[in-house]
């Protein structure tokens, strides 16, 4: 399981609309509890620094790894994944995601879908819209980890608020 509370969540939304149509990527940082749980309590987002097309793929330069890495010593957290965006697709990894993945990480994909209304009136905002939701997209978060057979598997998503 892993906890994003609402303020990540926020950070994760807010790089994957600001990057949209492109793919968003970054990293993940927090601790591990004993019982496998992961918190994610800092995210360092990162430009993607594909060559080409970044609007359905996405590709993390090696610096930014060792700064990630660097990062997470410096504030005594773990490196827990990887995050990135599918803009107009859903949030299930792809063959291209599964094959450069690694053991360990979470990696959590960002859906962002356009709304309907977005593309019949983009400055419209629906009643029925849901507050959480920015005006005219639909955004959705799912977690997957890499399995012994190298395969996806998901992680659940918890919602977890700071008191």
């Amino acid at each position: 399981m892993i906890i994003l509370e609402p303020r990540i969540r926020q950070l994760l939304t807010d790089d994957a609309l600001n990057t949209f149509p492109d793919e968003c990527c970054g990293f993940l940082f927090g601790r591990e509890e004993t019982d496998g749980t992961r918190l994610v309590i800092d995210i360092l987002v990162v430009d993607n620094s594909r060559q080409g097309d970044k609007t359905r793929r996405f590709e993390i330069a090696p610096i930014d790894y060792m700064t990630a890495e660097q990062h997470a010593l410096d504030h005594d957290w773990s490196l827990l994944g990887i995050y990135h965006s599918h803009p107009k697709h859903p949030a299930i990894p792809s063959e291209t995601d599964r094959l450069s993945a690694q053991p360990y990480f979470s990696y959590v994909i960002i859906s962002v879908q356009p709304s309907a209304q977005a593309i019949e009136q983009p400055s419209a905002r629906s009643a029925e819209e849901p507050s959480d939701q920015p005006a005219g997209y639909n955004i959705s978060f799912r977690s997957w980890l890499l399995n012994e057979a190298q395969q996806f598997e998901e992680e659940k998503i918890t919602d977890y608020q700071f008191t």
